[in-house]
Formats: structure tokens, C-alpha cells, sequence
């Protein structure tokens, strides 16, 4: 079975029909905030071990919340066919058929579906921080859910509605009538250190309150679920229904959201992941205030430098991130940041694995005038960029490009334009010019100017790395080639530089180009 990242939600179905109304109970009498009273006694003896987390869980576990959300779900409608229960000669025939004669003149049969999930009480008035996940319906997660309740420790439950949302860091604010409640508060995740002990506390598999213990296991962790990943990884156990959960360390403040699992069966495996509370606390604060999240943008596409990525620059790893493309009259194209540039810092900070442009960029105070330290074309430069807002999801992803297009080109008479041989003995490809015939059947902008590969050999690096028949090479080495014969120049310009891997800018269909490192081919004799 494969190993994978999973949310830790739990998904009920229950049928519409004679589902009870919830009862919304009356408001309790005042409490003192969870992290105004210290433990009666030390959590951790000096030198060694806790010697109990029970005073820590006494104190916390009533600031921590169930999560239930109910949405009805189209489950399509009955149809007869073989092996079913409508077919002749059933015993049930009649009893199908008027049900099906209904269905056919009716709605659409739908049921009411109940997710359970976690989250955690940030005021006394009555806000909590649960998961973007949680709350939310439909594939994308695009739109909240119609109803969702909040149950206390003590069992008291509260209708909830949706202050603001942020798909981004899959993060959520909710708001219940209440007020005196039990809460807690967000610590410094940056002060976290692997080896650190870990509490987590949530609503697995909807069985209440639980509490596992374990230590930090990693930090900055990037588990491929968006651009600001930075998870915490902890071996505290978190399983289905954990998500929006807290995390906290010793002093019993929120160090982190619990949101993902990997996990080959679902449950816990000892890899659990949360969402720092430096990423967290930012976001919950202007979802609190606005129900929106602003953050800073420099308008470009970015790839991380990779083995081979950073092979063909003649640059060391995982040191700053190269730059795919710009966004024309964007804050990187005023500051004069271009395709191919290499960013090293932004605002002095280094971007590496660990902090990520896209982070560092995100959480700088819109129109901020901040330095940038790049490499181009093997010199290193530094422009001033003013940080701009992000827009809204829906416009970046349009001005990321379309949909691509799965279409090859057909072969032409000029295939056999010169360079196809020596292209093809350096990167195993076959290349051939962008017709304007190529150009319709791949549906091109006129903008894009490149060599399309024709045919690619199976054992060749390139078809390795993932590189197919009706790609654009759009660059190589850094430099732009629109014939077979730059392309094969340009390959053998990086070969007499002694490198061993040739950086190519690829574009497929009128998708973001991007770069990819290609080794090349030993020459013969």
C-alpha cells in the first residue's frame, strides 16, 4: 500500500431524514483564562523527563474543541441494471420500480454528510482556530459548509459561524456566542528545537478530548501541500479528526495547528505535521480582525534549485531559488528581476530550503522597499523591489496561463534543418523549429519563441526528468534559441564550460515555462 499525506478528518455520513436540530445551550458563568493560572507544581523536573503531563492536560484540555460540520451531499439517483435490485424477477421489483418513478420525477437524492475535526479557543469571547479543511466543502475547499457546531469539554454546544478563511495555509477563524470561556495562547515556534516535547490534544476518530505526548521530530518541514510549507513534524500521535487541533509545548502555549498525517494505512505512523505558530498567529490575527488575510507579492514564478537545476548554473544547492518567470509590470519586473535570475536574499534574509522566497515575500509588510541579491548570468547584482498585495487566487492563477494541452506536433520537412544530429548526440532529443503549422496544432501565443522537441530517446536523461515530444525549449544555458542549430550551439557552449549538465527553460502547452537541469550525453572519441 503507498504512503501518503493525509488530512486528519474524519468523514460521517448520516441520513437527512429525522436528523435532530441541535440545541444551542446558554452561555456559562465566567472562567479564568487557561494561561493566566501556572501549573500547581513543575511540569518538568530539572534535568530530566516530565514526570506527569496531567497538571498541563487539566489545564489546557478545556480551551481545546470537537468540530462537526454538516453539508448535504448528492449521491445520485437509483438505476437498474445487472445484478441489481430493480431487475425482474426480484422479489422487491414493485417496491424498486415506485421508488425509481419517484426519484425520476423529483430532486436528485441527497444525504446530509458530518465531518468531525478539532480546534482550539484563542479568547474568552468566544474565537477559535480550527482548519481551513474542517469547515469547508467540495473538492477544492472552496466555500464553507451550511452548518457547523462547536462542542466544549463539558459537552456544551454552540452554533458557529465562519469569521474568515484561508485556503493558503488551510487555516480558519470561528466565532461562537459565548463569553468567560476557557482559552489559550499562541507561543514562539522559532524558539522550538528538535528533540522538544510535544502535546497534542484533539478529537481523533470523534472519540473526545484525547491527549498524546511525543517530541519535536523536525522543523521547516515541506510536505508538498502548497507554498508556504514549513510544517512542525511531530512523533505525538495525530490521527483522523485531529486536524485544527493545538500543538503545545511545556509552558502550554500553541506552538502549532495539527493538519496532515503520512501515514500507508490512515493512521498514526509516528509522522505528524502542524503549522507553526509563527506562519499561524499572523494569519488567525487578520482573519480575526478583517476575515481576510493580505500578504506581499513580488509577482514571479519560482523553482527551488535542484540537483540538476542548480548543476547547469554551476551553483551549490538549495541556495536561493531561480526565477521561471515574471509578471509583466508586476513589483519583480519594475525592480528589473528577470527570467533566469537567481534570488539569493530578500531584505537580507537568505532564502534557502528552510525559508522560502514565497514565505519571506508573504509575510513582508505591503509596500516595503526591500533589497534583493541575485545572480545573473554568473555575476551577482542587488535591486530594490516594492512589495505589492497578492491578489486574489482566482487572478494569479489566471495570469499563471491556461490549462495545457496534451496535443504532439506533426512531423515536417524541416526536421531535417541543421543541428538535428548534434542536438540529438548531446541531450538525446530531436528538435525541430516552431512552424507556424506547429504553432496552430499546439496552440501557442505568438509570444513563445523556442525549438519544439520532436522525439526523445527513452534511456536519455531528458526523458528521465520528464521532458516530451511537443515540449518548447524555450532557453538554453540562459541563452533564448529558436532553431535546432542555436540549440545545439548553446549546448556545446555549456559542454567547452566544462559543465556536465545543461540548464534548459521548457514550456508545455501555454502552461508557466520552467527550468530543468538535462545531463548531456559523453561525446564519442
Amino acid at each position: 500500500m503507498t504512503s501518503k499525506i493525509s488530512r486528519t478528518l474524519i468523514p460521517v455520513a448520516v441520513l437527512a431524514t429525522g436528523l435532530a436540530a441541535i440545541a444551542v445551550a446558554q452561555a456559562p458563568a465566567p472562567q479564568a483564562a487557561q494561561n493566566a493560572v501556572p501549573p500547581a507544581v513543575a511540569i518538568s523536573p530539572p534535568g530530566g523527563a516530565p514526570r506527569s503531563f496531567a497538571d498541563l492536560t487539566a489545564r489546557l484540555a478545556p480551551a481545546v474543541v470537537n468540530v462537526s460540520t454538516t453539508q448535504k451531499v448528492e449521491i445520485g439517483r437509483m438505476r437498474r441494471g445487472p445484478g441489481g435490485q430493480g431487475q425482474p424477477g426480484n422479489p422487491l421489483e414493485e417496491f424498486f420500480r415506485r421508488f425509481q418513478e419517484q426519484q425520476d420525477g423529483g430532486e436528485p437524492v441527497t444525504r446530509e454528510a458530518t465531518s468531525l475535526g478539532s480546534g482550539f479557543i484563542i479568547a474568552a469571547d468566544g474565537y477559535i482556530v480550527t482548519n481551513n479543511h474542517v469547515i469547508s466543502a467540495g473538492e477544492g475547499r472552496d466555500k464553507p459548509v451550511e452548518s457547523i457546531t462547536v462542542t466544549l469539554s463539558d459537552r456544551r454546544e454552540y452554533r458557529a459561524r465562519v469569521v474568515g478563511r484561508d485556503p493558503l495555509t488551510d487555516l480558519a477563524v470561528l466565532k461562537i456566542e459565548a463569553t468567560g470561556l476557557p482559552f489559550v495562547q499562541f507561543g514562539n515556534s522559532e524558539q522550538v528545537r528538535v528533540g522538544d516535547w510535544s502535546i497534542a490534544i484533539g478529537n481523533p476518530f470523534g472519540l473526545g478530548g484525547t491527549v498524546t505526548a511525543g517530541i519535536i521530530s523536525a522543523l521547516h518541514r515541506d510536505i508538498g501541500s502548497g507554498q508556504y510549507d514549513r510544517y512542525i513534524q511531530t512523533d505525538a500521535s495525530i490521527n483522523q479528526g485531529n486536524s485544527g487541533g493545538p500543538l503545545f509545548d511545556l509552558n502550554g502555549n500553541v506552538i502549532g495547528v495539527n493538519t496532515a498525517i503520512f501515514s500507508p494505512t490512515g493512521g498514526n505512523v509516528g509522522l505528524g505535521f502542524s503549522i507553526p505558530a509563527e506562519l499561524a498567529k499572523p494569519v488567525v490575527d487578520q482573519l480575526k480582525a478583517t476575515g481576510a488575510v493580505k500578504r506581499g507579492y513580488l509577482g514571479v514564478a519560482i523553482q527551488r534549485l535542484s540537483t540538476d537545476i542548480a548543476a547547469g548554473l554551476g551553483l551549490p544547492k538549495d541556495k536561493g531559488e531561480i526565477v521561471a518567470s515574471v509578471e509583466p509590470n508586476g513589483p519583480a519586473a519594475r525592480a528589473g528581476v528577470r527570467q533566469g535570475d537567481v534570488i539569493l536574499t530578500v531584505g537580507g534574509r537568505e532564502v534557502n530550503y528552510d525559508n522560502s522566497l514565497s514565505y519571506i515575500v508573504a509575510t513582508t509588510p505591503i509596500g516595503t522597499t526591500i533589497p534583493l541579491e541575485l545572480i545573473r548570468e554568473g555575476k551577482r547584482l542587488k535591486v530594490n523591489a516594492i512589495i505589492a498585495q497578492r491578489p486574489s487566487e482566482a487572478v494569479v492563477a489566471q495570469r499563471a496561463g491556461m490549462p495545457s494541452n496534451d496535443d504532439e506536433p506533426a512531423a515536417d520537412d524541416s526536421s531535417k534543418a541543421p543541428g538535428i544530429e548534434a542536438a540529438r548526440a548531446s541531450l538525446g532529443i530531436t528538435l525541430q523549429p516552431l512552424t507556424p503549422v506547429l504553432r496552430q496544432q499546439l496552440r501557442l501565443d505568438e509570444k513563445v519563441q523556442g525549438v519544439v522537441i520532436a522525439g526523445i530517446s527513452p534511456s536519455s536523461d531528458a526523458a528521465t526528468k520528464g521532458l516530451q515530444r511537443g515540449d518548447i525549449i524555450l532557453k538554453i544555458g540562459q541563452k533564448p534559441v529558436t532553431t535546432p542549430a542555436e540549440a545545439a550551439a548553446a549546448v556545446e557552449v555549456e559542454r567547452k564550460a566544462g559543465k556536465d549538465t545543461v540548464l534548459m527553460l521548457v514550456q508545455r502547452g501555454n502552461t508557466p515555462a520552467r527550468y530543468t537541469g538535462v545531463k548531456l550525453i559523453p561525446a564519442k572519441g
